[in-house]
């Protein structure tokens, strides 16, 4: 049996939610790379990956950069506010100075949940997946954030609790997604084992049911399976995910049985849930040989519009054409991504939406 546990409703003193990524957004965050980073000797590379996101979220919403070197900074601030208004477009960009290990803005970035006072940012630890990588500035980003006023009145609380924002998918409705790789990994909450864990996200994200996949992985993936990876919510009712359709090819059992965990999770009410296989794109390896974690469910979901990640394969088409299934209602903006899994990550994971009324220009 697929695990499907937590249907019972925890109590929790005040009532609160995990908007699902659809909700209407105020802004997006970026943490954008300099040569202090991985990226030193990719900067000519990745930046205009940064660059393409920063202007397609413009033509949505806000847009949130920090960075720590501040020359660049200001100047990167200066261009995408001339591009924003020369196009008038809707979206204006606010610029922090601010150290960073890295860009993965997903995982060290707050988690806005909506409470009956209104939106409240949560401050999760960040240790690099389990202490993998260097993480002090990282995990101290979000206060620099929040003092510089970013968030306005909006509270940012810091949680003693390791979380990282593409280990978990929300439904909007009180269902959370997440894989045991990731959450029940000893590095991250040693002391912590499934049930206290799933009480956690109920009292701070408000979770009632959590959805628990125990397999599926992607090679050079750096997470421990991060479920924004490997399957999406797409509506309440419907998840698309990875699927490899190759059978000598390394991830077909465990995707294979990820597959049939998610033909067996139930919706709240019982039904089962609408599912849609994303392509599986042709192997990318970097210079050593290894396989690189190329995913088309590292997508971003924006007002009016998903920013989709494209690798310059042949499978890039297809996703295209499904995403558009998916998502009839919203623009679908595809972002050639290929550089940014040379350092093991996409779209999706150097992005962190921040829900409406927040973030203010």
């Amino acid at each position: 049996m697929a695990a499907f546990v937590n249907q019972g409703d925890h109590t929790v003193t005040s009532r609160r939610t995990l908007p699902a990524e659809w909700a209407p957004q105020s802004a997006v965050m970026l943490t954008w790379p300099h040569p202090g980073t991985d990226w030193a000797g990719m900067m000519a590379d990745v930046e205009p990956v940064f660059e393409a996101i920063a202007k397609a979220v413009l033509r949505f919403e806000h847009l949130v950069i920090s960075c720590e070197f501040v020359a660049r900074l200001q100047k990167l601030g200066h261009q995408l506010n001339q591009y924003a208004e020369e196009n008038q477009l809707p979206g204006r960009v606010i610029t922090v100075p601010a150290p960073a290990n890295d860009t993965w803005a997903r995982d060290h970035g707050p988690i806005t949940i909506e409470t009956e006072q209104g939106p409240a940012l949560l401050d999760f630890r960040f240790n690099a997946w389990g202490g993998k990588f260097p993480w002090e500035k990282d995990d101290a980003l979000n206060q620099h954030l929040s003092n510089a006023g970013v968030f306005g009145t909006h509270p940012l609380t810091p949680v003693d609790f390791v979380l990282e924002g593409g280990s978990i998918e929300s439904d909007g409705n009180g269902t959370l997604l997440t894989t045991s790789e990731c959450l029940l990994t000893p590095s991250r909450n040693p002391s912590m084992d499934r049930a206290s864990i799933e009480q956690k996200l109920s009292e701070l994200l408000g979770a009632n049911r959590v959805l628990w996949l125990n397999h599926g992985y992607l090679a050079g993936d750096d997470t421990d399976s991060h479920i924004d990876t490997l399957a999406r919510f797409c509506a309440p009712d419907h998840i698309c995910y990875v699927a490899c359709p190759e059978v000598a090819d390394e991830h077909y059992s465990a995707l294979a049985a990820m597959e049939e965990e998610l033909q067996e999770f139930r919706q709240a009410d019982g039904t089962p849930y609408r599912l849609t296989a994303l392509p599986w794109p042709d192997p990318i390896v970097d210079d050593e040989g290894e396989r690189l974690p190329a995913t088309y469910a590292n997508f971003l979901i924006i007002n009016g519009a998903v920013l989709l990640p494209v690798y310059d394969v042949p499978q890039d088409e297809e996703a295209i054409r499904i995403m558009t299934d998916l998502f009839p209602d919203r623009e679908i903006v595809a972002i050639n991504c290929r550089p940014l899994v040379y350092q093991h990550g996409s779209l999706h994971c150097v992005t962190m939406q921040i829900p409406a009324g927040v973030v203010t220009v």
